[in-house]
Formats: structure tokens, C-alpha cells, sequence
């Protein structure tokens, strides 16, 4: 018996709503079948907690007396786009202060950035603004220093182009000596150690891995609260190799997400060093699927033995673009702590957070169970398998 979401929240109204998360209804599955398991429960809350590069916020200051339009800003020294309307900017998590060092001195240590600046806004903190502007009739002042903090902005918008990721690569280094500092970790030479990045069966998208109940529109919980998908997340690319079951075999589908920063927690948003590459923020997201029939059940239920992820060398081949892989490894293997490759015993770690992804899974839970977080129709689904749309790379050419 087919479900809709309208009828779901009705019950969550009601407070008769039968909610598990991405880690119990596997057990329920196994034991009642998708069938039985689909008419008992009503949704399936899932989470996934990691560096997220592709994010930043907009931020709007208020107008100062006299009034400023912004031509260059720094938020602690981090430079902040200001080419937006007089007192608008965005931060990305990327940024970097001025003057740092980077990876001058290698490898760079990268200790603070606008991911961090992101992180101690959301926790209270007071943070500089120092800004260089242009004089006009309508906005006079030259230039701006003071403090601001979070609760005296006009609005904050956490505003991510791309995160949540479906699947990702094991990250290895097959350079016989030398030491790798990338996006996915410290990687050792020979194939010393190999750096995942996925929550597996608690991953939100390889929970619908074929977009049936995310799209744009969907309520999710982002850093501690209340956020939306706003769009497809930049490199979508769901035309890839998929399991029997949809599961992708490699990276595919993105979600592009926004929430008010006001309403986050520090403990969901935080601000990520990694030694020898750059900064980024880490990021709590938690997306409900509602259980509409058996299919949405049956892919709910997928575990960590059913979920493969490639393994990519991060010596040669990923900097080149060089495709192909090492082989694939089940999320149940990678987090044993070690996986087999090409004959050689590694062991595994991940970026990621698989606790922390409970915690948010439980917490959606809970808030769905209490009445305080209703499911969203999606007012459009994301490009699927249909669409084609395979990742494309840059296209080189004479510059104008």
C-alpha cells in the first residue's frame, strides 16, 4: 500500500508516526521483510557528518552610519566576497587570512580559514570586519573596522553549492617515498594507508539512490538545524555505474543546500585544518525519507556490505585525470580498519564521521517523533539516471 508524504505528516500531527533510522531499519528488513517493514514505518532518518569544501554563507551586516558600500571586506583577516549589493558578502570555507603562508613552507599548516570563521560565528563569537570601500553620493564612508557577531546580523545564510556527496573515492598513495597531503588526508607512500570519506548505510543519498524522495524543496537538518535543498550540488552526476540494487559505484549525485545560520549549533559546523592542502568546514546533515512503498523501503535498507567505493591512487592518477581505479572495497571492509589491495594488507580511516552521523540521525528522529520537524514535497525532483548527466571536465582553450 502506496503512502504520500501528506498522509505521513499527518500521522507525525498526530504524533502516530513509526520513525527509525538508517542503522535500525536494516535489522527491521532483514527480519520482516521490505514489504511488512514498508507498511510498519513511516520514514527513515539518515546523516552524514564530514568536510564539505564546497560551502560558505552570505552574510548582510546591516547599513552603517554614514553608509558603506563594501568594495573589499575581511572577516578576521579572511578575505570575504563583497561584489554583491552595498552590505551583502559571502564567505566561502576555503578562504584563506591574508598573508598566510599556504603552502610556502611545506606542508603548510593551514590552521585558520573561513571555515573557521564560519564555525566561531555560529558559536557566539565576536569576529572583525574591516572593510575598504569607494565614496558615492549615496554611500560616503570610505572604510568600516568594528566587531560583529552573529545575533547582530541582518540575515546569515549558510549557502553550500555542493555537499552530501553519493560515494566517494578511498584515497591511496602508490609513490614508493613520497608523503601525500590532500583534501582526503595524509596518505603514506606504497600504499601505507588508505583515507575513506562516506557515512555508508547512514549516507543520505545512497539511502535514495535514485532521487525518488529528495529534490528541491526537501527540509533537511543542517548544522544543528533546519535547512532546504535549494538545487541539484555542483558535479551531479548520477549517469555512472550502479549496483544491481542503484547503489553508485562511484561518485555521483550532490545536493546543493542552504539554512539560517542562526538557528546552527558549533557542534554541527566546524571549521576543518588539513595539513599540506588548505581549510574547509565540516558539516552536519540529516535527510528523512519518507517510506512511500516497498521499493523506497527495499533501497532504505541497504548496508554497509552492499556499498562499494573505488579506489583511486592520489599519487598520479587523480591529479592527472587519469580514469580507471585499483578495484572497489565494501564500506563493511573500510571500516574494519583495513581493506586488501592489489595483494597488499592497508589500513583504512575515515574523514568522516560515523558516530556523529548517528548522533544526527537519532536527533532527526527525535524531532520528527515530537512533532517539530514536518516532511517536504519536493516542488521538482533531481536530474536522475534518465538525464545523462555525467560529470564533465575543463575545456582548455586559447584565452580571448
Amino acid at each position: 500500500m502506496a503512502k504520500t508524504i501528506q498522509e505521513i505528516n499527518e500521522k507525525i500531527r498526530k504524533g502516530q508516526v513509526v520513525v527509525v533510522d538508517a542503522e535500525e531499519v536494516i535489522e527491521i528488513v532483514a527480519e520482516k521483510g521490505a514489504k511488512k517493514a514498508a507498511q510498519e514505518v513511516d520514514v527513515v532518518t539518515t546523516g552524514t557528518f564530514g568536510p564539505m569544501c564546497s560551502s560558505g554563507a552570505f552574510l548582510n551586516t546591516g547599513h552603517t552610519k554614514p553608509r558603506c558600500k563594501f568594495a573589499r571586506a575581511w572577516l578576521n583577516n579572511v578575505s570575504v566576497y563583497a561584489g554583491l549589493a552595498a552590505v551583502d558578502v559571502y564567505i566561502g570555507a576555503t578562504e584563506l587570512p591574508v598573508g598566510d603562508p599556504a603552502n610556502s613552507v611545506f606542508p603548510g599548516k593551514f590552521e585558520y580559514g573561513g571555515g573557521h570563521v564560519i564555525e566561531d560565528l555560529v558559536a557566539g563569537k565576536d569576529v572583525e570586519l574591516r572593510v575598504e570601500a569607494y565614496p558615492t553620493d549615496c554611500y560616503p564612508r570610505k572604510e568600516v573596522r568594528s566587531r560583529i557577531c552573529l545575533k547582530d546580523l541582518n540575515q546569515a545564510v549558510l549557502t553550500n553549492p555542493r555537499n552530501v556527496y553519493q560515494n566517494y573515492n578511498v584515497a591511496v598513495n602508490r609513490d614508493a617515498k613520497r608523503v601525500l597531503y590532500t583534501y582526503m588526508g595524509l596518505l603514506q607512500p606504497n600504499m601505507g594507508n588508505a583515507n575513506y570519506c562516506s557515512a555508508g548505510q547512514l549516507s543520505p543519498l545512497l539511502n535514495d539512490p535514485l532521487y525518488r524522495t529528495i529534490g528541491l524543496g526537501t527540509r533537511i537538518f543542517l548544522g544543528g538545524g533546519v535547512g532546504y535543498v535549494w538545487w541539484e550540488g555542483t558535479q551531479h552526476a548520477p549517469a555512472v555505474a550502479r549496483s544491481p540494487k542503484g547503489a553508485p559505484l562511484a561518485p555521483a549525485g550532490t545536493l546543493a543546500v542552504c539554512g539560517d545560520l542562526k538557528g546552527m549549533n558549533s557542534r554541527w559546523i566546524q571549521g576543518v585544518s588539513l595539513v599540506g592542502y588548505g581549510v574547509s568546514l565540516a558539516v552536519g546533515v540529516g535527510i528523512p525519507i519518507p517510506i512511500l512503498d516497498e521499493e523506497t523501503m527495499r533501497y532504505c535498507s541497504v548496508s554497509d556490505a552492499d556499498l562499494v567505493a573505488p579506489i583511486v591512487d592520489y599519487s598520479t592518477d587523480y591529479p592527472q585525470c587519469i580514469p580507471g581505479n585499483l578495484g572497489t572495497v565494501s564500506y563493511k571492509e573500510l571500516k574494519s580498519g583495513k581493506i586488501t589491495v592489489k595483494g597488499k594488507v592497508i589500513p583504512t580511516a575515515g574523514l568522516s564521521s560515523y558516530a556523529r552521523a548517528k548522533e544526527i540521525a537519532v536527533v532527526l528522529k527525535d524531532w520528527i517523533r515530537k512533532g517539530e520537524f514536518l516532511l517536504t514535497q519536493p516542488v521538482s525532483p533531481l536530474p536522475g539516471l534518465e538525464s545523462g548527466q555525467k560529470f564533465k571536465p575543463f575545456v582548455e582553450r586559447p584565452p580571448v
